[in-house]
């Protein structure tokens, strides 16, 4: 049988389609042009990416800390005494007039002061709120950002937003783009891995998984969860009287018949499928080494203040240590229960105590590895919080707002000990050195040594980027 007859079973099955695809192939033909690439991709191996870096690489890997909820700028990393002078107050009109707001629209708003002190931390004496006192120990080594915006000012689009650079969902990941672009290192492990806690007490927005979805890049690329407790991966382990041996040779078998199909229709998610199959099932062995911490020293695991698997932040930023030793990509962590309405004043000490030791500690681990110099680590929430408090009565909070947040940036040649950008005497708008959500990813992918005004992939016949089509810049003045 030469290459190019057509098996009977396939042309069985693509027989009724056949008329179809004529009358539309002038339509579709874009479509089929834009996948071509995807497809090319979805043949090659992990370590392999889609892409070569044609800048200096600072960065191997990602490790993204996402603060889920939307952190209040004002009680953490962004100082504004004038608002405590205007405590109770109306909110200035010239500051919101014709300004989208999220739950405070029509109402009375009324300013609100910092709830926390801030004090004066490293050798540029940096006004940090007196609720981080780890970070604050580390924070020569971190890029505080506090000029930050976005476009979206509810949960799901604005994480949308912040992961795959655009509200709409079915865009791939930032984790996604990385992994298609450069590959990975990590053999026996995914390339992106995602973990995910909650501190106890409240119940937190939900986190959707297709914000580390793949897209329309081939499904090998979308993010993996890994359960901080008990199996790290449903089915990970062989069922009941399978030997790895046997498993193997189902493994084998399966991925043989793929195979077959794969000759007969080049179908890109058949190649990805036989892809993972394989992945699984060395992660069978690979995965419970990686989870299991008990080769590490009492010194480490104090340092971060987690007791290994509880599923807390700590003992993922101990896991995200371990994961990029091994190769992984882009690691990214969620802590939920970041959104205060209210309770504010009783709820953020709560969630700062769950992240500020092991944030600090990660990132002396990764500089006494010799790992600090080559991962980009970036803490952030979605979104910020308003100036005004969202109830005048009660325990108070703040609504969300997509015009000032504040995070940070370390290692990868980001320079160290610095203050990027500054908001309005209030904390309601960035003012100097506004930057974006694709202006950080553009940052991202720079320190990764990719250009990202030339990182594309043909979709529905536009050249769809992560960093979108708005003119997204490198920010330039953060990187050493």
């Amino acid at each position: 049988m030469t290459p190019d007859t057509l098996h009977r079973r396939a042309f069985l099955g693509r027989g009724p389609l056949g008329l179809g695809t004529v009358a539309l192939a002038s339509l579709l033909d874009g479509r089929n042009r834009d996948a071509a690439g995807a497809e090319a991709a979805a043949g090659q191996s992990s370590a392999q990416g889609a892409v070569s870096p044609s800048l200096p690489v600072r960065a191997k890997r990602v490790i993204w800390l996402t603060m889920a909820g939307g952190p209040s700028h004002l009680e953490t990393f962004d100082y504004k005494p004038k608002l405590g002078e205007l405590d109770g107050q109306p909110m200035p009109e010239s500051f919101t007039r014709g300004q989208q707001l999220a739950q405070l629209q029509g109402q009375k708003l009324r300013c609100l002061r910092p709830l926390f002190p801030f004090e004066k931390r490293g050798e540029n004496q940096t006004e940090i709120s007196t609720l981080f006192p780890h970070i604050g120990s580390v924070i020569d080594d971190i890029c505080l950002v506090r000029s930050m915006t976005t476009e979206a000012i509810n949960h799901d689009p604005a994480h949308m937003f912040m992961n795959t650079g655009s509200q709409i969902a079915g865009r791939p990941s930032m984790g996604s783009w990385i992994t298609y672009g450069l590959g990975s290192e990590a053999e026996n492990l995914p390339g992106f891995v995602v973990l995910i806690s909650t501190g106890p007490g409240r119940s937190p927005q939900p986190i959707a998984a297709r914000q580390w979805n793949s897209g329309f890049l081939p499904s090998r690329y979308q993010g993996v969860q890994l359960r901080s407790q008990g199996d790290p991966v449903l089915y990970l382990s062989n069922p009941a009287g399978v030997s790895r041996d046997q498993q193997g040779w189902d493994i084998d078998a399966i991925n043989g018949l793929n195979r077959q199909r794969d000759a007969l229709q080049g179908d890109p998610e058949i190649a990805t499928r036989i892809a993972q199959y394989e992945l699984a099932f060395r992660m069978q062995a690979s995965v419970p080494g990686l989870m299991d911490t008990s080769d590490e020293d009492a010194e480490t695991i104090a340092m971060y203040g987690c007791q290994p698997g509880d599923g807390t932040f700590a003992s993922n930023c101990l896991l995200a240590r371990r994961m990029a030793e091994r190769g992984v990509r882009f690691i990214q962590l969620y802590h939920r229960d970041w959104d205060h309405h209210s309770l504010l004043r009783e709820e953020l000490p709560l969630r700062a105590g769950e992240v500020d030791q092991a944030c600090a500690a990660l990132i002396r681990d990764l500089k006494r590895r010799g790992l600090f110099e080559d991962t980009l680590i970036v803490w952030t929430g979605e979104f910020g919080r308003t100036p005004m408090s969202q109830s005048n009565k009660g325990p108070v909070g703040r609504d969300h707002h997509n015009r000032a947040m504040s995070m940070w940036l370390a290692g990868a040649g980001i320079r160290s000990g610095m203050v990027h950008g500054a908001t309005d005497e209030l904390g309601y708008a960035a003012v100097e050195g506004v930057c974006t959500v694709h202006d950080l990813h553009a940052t991202m992918l720079h320190q990764l040594g990719i250009r990202h005004e030339r990182f594309s992939v043909k979709f529905q016949g536009l050249d769809a980027k992560l960093t979108g089509v708005e003119g997204a810049r490198v920010i330039e003045e953060i990187i050493g």
